[in-house]
């Protein structure tokens, strides 16, 4: 069966000839629905776990905040990655996109494993310094414990659909998220509740549960990569240390791993200040977030398409459809915001109250997805336009921004309209209105100015 559903259909693409709408849709379907899937992972846990309290959604929305810190290795990798390979496919040097594939791994794999130890000790300490109760510590720290002894199958399906799409081949992560997310949902309420033969783990079980169904996903995208049956194939007899690719990646990547740490630092900042306002604005924010997840997932489809055809293009030497790839990508991607917009003011309460009936969650929910919903068109530029600069490699200028945005622009904002004035909770949503325009116009601009096509890789 696996060889039937990977069989080498992108390879007979081109991205850098033809029509770019139909390359853009070719390419965001398949991601917009992998991210989709990664979305729907994350909502059957925070799901399953809502029936055991506010506690228990508290500390999976406190713990997920903190595995997006570490994520930013994993986020510069990637990022790297998928710039270099994009290039050599528009050079057609597949063996060169071949070996980036196996540094990447490598990398991935050591710095998996100091994380994991880091992590593994230091879940409690990490929990208390969101500003998380004694019962959320407790009901968290095992749960978060299980997560980070496993952080590398966490990552590895991450680093893969990296890997392909900037082969541009997208239907492999999809089928791999596709299957590990129906087995995520199969053993949730199995290990959660001690249904049948299984034991009763509560919170634990929806780690565990996690953990599982990534490290199959892991194994087959290994044995995918290894037997070439997509458009990457890692070769083990040709394998070697290569420290000119692992320093090319890093190069590329380091940029973006310092924008994902702005981006987890922030999330934290921003956690600690809703915690502030107790437990059930921190259970608000955790479902607010999730639910956000739905309109911004399908994004990085749009956004990684661009990224892929930026970099082909300008690996072919074609800047001006590089350039061409990302105005298109961002005006789909802003069509399908106004939609939502639309949606999520209309419908706030009941989609809070999917995961969490209680009436102030529900209250402080609704308001939070309704200012945020105003910023989606915000997010759709700036989303979009960032990961083309970043597909060109030129992941410098899209960290700057990012610094602005989030550190000159929001945290002093949130602190001072949240604490400073009659807002409240209401002030930390506002200032993260306005962070998503003011990043929508600093990479606006960078992009028309075009020098991210002059990026040597």
């Amino acid at each position: 069966m696996i060889k039937r559903f990977f069989k080498n259909v992108s390879l007979k693409r081109d991205l850098t000839n033809g029509n770019i709408a139909g390359h853009i849709w070719f390419l965001s379907l398949p991601i917009i629905v992998t991210n989709l899937l990664q979305t729907l992972f994350n909502l059957v846990d925070m799901f399953w776990v809502g029936k055991l309290g506010p506690d228990a959604i508290a500390a999976v929305a406190m713990s997920g905040t903190i595995l997006m810190i570490v994520m930013f290795f994993m986020i510069g990798i990637g990022a790297g990655t998928t710039a270099l390979i994009s290039r050599f496919i528009g050079g057609k040097e597949n063996a060169l996109a071949d070996n980036t594939a196996m540094q990447s791994i490598t990398m991935s794999f050591f710095i998996s494993v100091l994380m994991s130890a880091a992590g593994y000790f230091y879940s409690p300490w990490l929990l208390e310094i969101l500003g998380a109760s004694s019962e959320v510590v407790m009901c968290g720290t095992g749960y978060l414990q299980i997560i980070f002894a496993s952080i590398f199958v966490m990552f590895f399906l991450f680093l893969i659909s990296a890997i392909f799409q900037g082969a541009g081949d997208v239907k492999t992560p999809m089928l791999l998220l596709a299957f590990s997310t129906l087995i995520n949902i199969i053993l949730d309420p199995l290990l959660i509740f001690g249904i049948g033969p299984f034991p009763e783990m509560g919170i634990n079980g929806a780690a565990w549960a996690t953990v599982i169904s990534r490290a199959i996903g892991s194994i087959i995208a290994l044995e995918i990569l290894l037997k070439g049956r997509s458009l990457i194939h890692v070769r083990l007899s040709e394998y070697r240390l290569d420290f000119n690719i692992m320093w090319r990646i890093f190069k590329i990547g380091i940029s973006s791993s310092a924008q994902m740490s702005f981006r987890s630092m922030m999330n934290l900042a921003i956690m600690a200040l809703v915690a502030s306002f107790g437990t059930f604005a921190v259970v608000a924010y955790g479902i607010g977030t999730r639910l956000e997840m739905i309109v911004i997932m399908p994004g990085f489809g749009f956004a990684g398409a661009a990224a892929t055809l930026v970099g082909q293009n300008l690996g072919a030497q074609n800047s001006s459809r590089a350039e061409k790839s990302g105005w298109v990508a961002t005006s789909y991607y802003a069509v399908f915001m106004v939609a939502m917009t639309l949606i999520f003011l209309a419908f706030a309460p009941f989609l809070v109250s999917i995961f969490n009936n209680n009436s102030e969650v529900v209250r402080l929910g609704t308001t939070y997805l309704r200012i945020m919903a105003l910023s989606f068109i915000f997010t759709a530029i700036g989303m979009t336009l960032n990961r083309s600069i970043i597909g060109a490699g030129d992941t410098f200028p899209a960290m700057v921004n990012t610094f602005i945005g989030l550190w000159v622009v929001l945290i002093p904002l949130a602190f001072y309209l949240s604490k400073s004035t009659s807002l409240g909770l209401n002030g930390i949503w506002l200032a993260m209105l306005i962070s998503s325009a003011v990043l929508a116009l600093l990479n606006t601009i960078y992009f028309k100015s075009g020098k991210w096509k002059l990026k040597k890789v």
